[in-house]
């Protein structure tokens, strides 16, 4: 298994030493560089869905129809002609001027800049919106420091991890790229997992989508997604209008946007200031309003606010100057004013923002009696790239079942969360999924929540099966020296069993908690024993051949046995969530969970000073650790220390030889 972060960090290495090497600046690199992992992107699904096309591909006299770009079109797929590919442009000779190739105007390209440069025009030639906005000053490069930009992101690795990775990829670059821009105001990206959680509870299914403040447009290429997910065609049903002030990050969303095969109409610069601007005409038409606005903007002209409307609760407070000292609620109250009468709204905030004093809270008051608040999530530290503070995901619908129209969810996260690294958090997909199955359940929508139950079962049910066959492969029955580690897989592989007897439904539930503890302790006894781990590695040797020396021999083994490790853990994630999940709710009947989630009438909320914390209603949250299990942690520790241990010891024999081949 690849390791994502860790290749994503060394491509930006790579790439961040040639800027070093060279005399563009950090502006000059940028769009530049982030052209190129479009290219490798785009690329990527471009093969992706050039193999889907060619499945049942017509053919005529003997030949298979050759794959046009109108296929692509009918796919909301990018078209990218041959000289636009980026296998053509990575595979170029050394002498471009003696390769006699011509751009699109005819005349002959002399250096790999123009080339590049040409691939740039082909792809805006194949969309509208693109035009005028991929970069084309790949001439200010030396062909060789160009050469080796193209080489590094046509990294092996990412041939084996599939579209969605590569697109990852170049989002962390678009995050490092976007940190300094927009490190000022308030201005950070949005991280996936609090996007997907917006697009989740909002469900869009067509209509209008607008995002005031769309950065890179991640809102628009997650809720493409999902459309597509549901067996739709994004771009008929959807309308997507954006604004973004900064113009740089508006040519990010239009790429992003072109990649994912989405259409829309982004407009940037001081015409789309959207505390003046309601550059599009949308307010009061809109099916769908998503954003991440930036938190806590100060000096806003209150006068140039109000003459521009949507403002349905009036200004927030305005000091002498006649200045809004903090935008928030302006933010807010623009998101309400575009619904349409049936409209829903999801958007991050500051945590601040649900308890804030003066005309704010006059403001929120108005709005929780309009029974328009749907649903209000906290969310904890360490979720963005490039700040640490926590926030709070609000969600507005107007068209609320009667059932609970004058109330409101509150969900507290700020404990709810997965680990990634010592400065980054997320909520993982099964996370997603629970949130989104309490969101159900208060609406009433049990089936939806029946539905994630029986994908829990079918997954787990599937990944004990091949947990199972894992463990054996590598257990040795008749080796005394072992029978810790062998009764241990041996009583898992009885659990499974036993498990796989039970009748077709979620009653699995009951049993989790003892086929839990079986396979920790399975895995535990495989990785904290060195000598097994060593016996695991030998065992897999045996089915190894065709290396060119020892150390890439061994390197494999180490891969091998930590891939079957890694899928387990990830199957341990699905189980640990399912009973997260089940004891809470059940079958399927919601209920309030100290700690985590309350549903409040207005006159509670009023009770409350209208305030919209959830902490305030669901009680102080127990202390769940850090989301680190102690056991799994020391695993893989362990394991780190083994393959440090082996890379010192071949650093040494290397340095001994050497030595003997100096005479010393």
């Amino acid at each position: 298994m690849i390791n994502i972060r860790k290749l994503e960090s060394e491509l930006w290495e790579s790439a961040d030493l040639l800027r070093a090497g060279s005399k563009l600046t950090s502006n000059q690199y940028c769009m530049p560089v982030l052209g190129l992992i479009f290219l490798r992107y785009a690329y990527s699904r471009f093969k992706l869905v050039e193999a889907e096309i060619l499945k049942n591909r017509p053919s005529r006299g003997g030949r298979v129809l050759p794959v046009e770009a109108s296929d692509f079109a009918a796919k909301s797929a990018l078209y990218l002609p041959k000289q636009a590919q980026y296998e053509y442009l990575v595979n170029l000779p050394e002498n471009i001027a003696a390769a006699g190739l011509v751009n699109t105007d005819g005349h002959p390209m002399n250096s790999l800049g123009e080339v590049v440069n040409n691939a740039m025009q082909l792809i805006e030639a194949q969309s509208e919106q693109l035009k005028g906005v991929l970069p084309k000053s790949y001439t200010d490069f030396r062909d060789d420091l160009l050469a080796e930009l193209l080489r590094i992101f046509n990294n092996s690795a990412l041939d084996d991890v599939g579209g969605d990775v590569i697109g990852r990829i170049y989002e962390y670059f678009l995050n490092k790229f976007a940190k300094n821009i927009a490190s000022d105001d308030g201005v950070f990206f949005t991280p996936k997992s609090l996007v997907k959680m917006i697009v989740n509870v909002l469900e869009p299914t067509g209509g209008i989508l607008l995002d005031p403040a769309c950065g890179s447009g991640g809102m628009f290429i997650q809720s493409g997604d999902f459309v597509n997910a549901a067996g739709m065609n994004a771009n008929s049903a959807m309308t997507f209008y954006g604004q973004e002030k900064v113009e740089y990050n508006a040519q990010l969303c239009l790429m992003n946007m072109a990649v994912h095969g989405l259409t829309g109409v982004i407009k940037s610069g001081d015409e789309a200031n959207t505390f003046y601007h309601d550059a599009h005409n949308l307010d009061g038409c809109c099916d769908y309003v998503m954003a991440n606005p930036p938190f806590n903007v100060d000096k806003v002209k209150a006068e140039s606010c109000e003459s521009a409307g949507r403002l349905p609760f009036g200004l927030p407070s305005v000091n002498k100057n006649k200045e809004v000292g903090n935008a928030n609620y302006l933010w807010i109250s623009y998101f309400y004013s575009y619904l349409n009468e049936r409209g829903r709204a999801g958007f991050v905030m500051a945590s601040s923002a649900t308890d804030s004093q003066s005309k704010d809270k006059d403001i929120r008051q108005k709005l929780v009696q309009t029974g328009h608040v749907d649903v209000m999530i906290s969310v904890g530290n360490n979720f963005f790239y490039t700040k640490s503070l926590p926030c709070s995901l609000w969600f507005f619908d107007k068209a609320k079942a009667e059932p609970i129209r004058d109330k409101v969810l509150f969900i507290d996260a700020r404990n709810y969360y997965t680990v990634v690294d010592r400065t980054l958090n997320e909520w993982t997909e099964w996370q997603l999924r629970n949130l989104n199955a309490i969101v159900w359940l208060y609406r009433g929508e049990t089936e939806k929540y029946r539905k994630l139950l029986e994908l829990y079962r079918q997954y787990i049910f599937d990944s004990l099966v091949s947990a199972k066959e894992f463990f054996l492969s590598i257990s040795d029955h008749d080796d005394p020296v072992y029978a810790d580690f062998d009764n241990a897989i041996a009583d898992f592989a009885r659990q499974v069993d036993q498990m796989q007897t039970l009748p077709d439904s979620f009653g699995i539930m009951p049993y989790l908690d003892r086929v839990y503890s079986s396979w920790k302790n399975a895995i535990n006894s495989i990785f904290d024993d060195a000598g097994v781990f060593a016996r695991i590695n030998a065992r897999l040797a045996l089915k190894k051949r065709g290396y060119k020396n020892a150390k890439a021999f061994k390197k494999q083994q180490i891969e091998d046995v930590e891939n079957g490790q890694s899928a387990v853990y990830a199957n341990l994630d699905a189980i640990r969530e399912a009973k997260w999940l089940y004891e809470k709710f059940g079958e399927g009947a919601y209920a309030d969970v100290p700690g985590l989630c309350k549903v409040a009438g207005i006159d509670e909320i009023e009770a409350k000073g209208w305030s919209l914390t959830p902490g305030a209603y669901v009680g102080v949250a127990p202390d769940e650790g850090d989301g680190v299990d102690f056991a799994e942690r020391m695993a893989e520790i362990h394991r780190e220390l083994l393959s440090l241990q082996a890379e010192a010891n071949d650093l040494m024999d290397t340095i001994s030889q050497n030595m003997k081949e100096m005479g010393i």
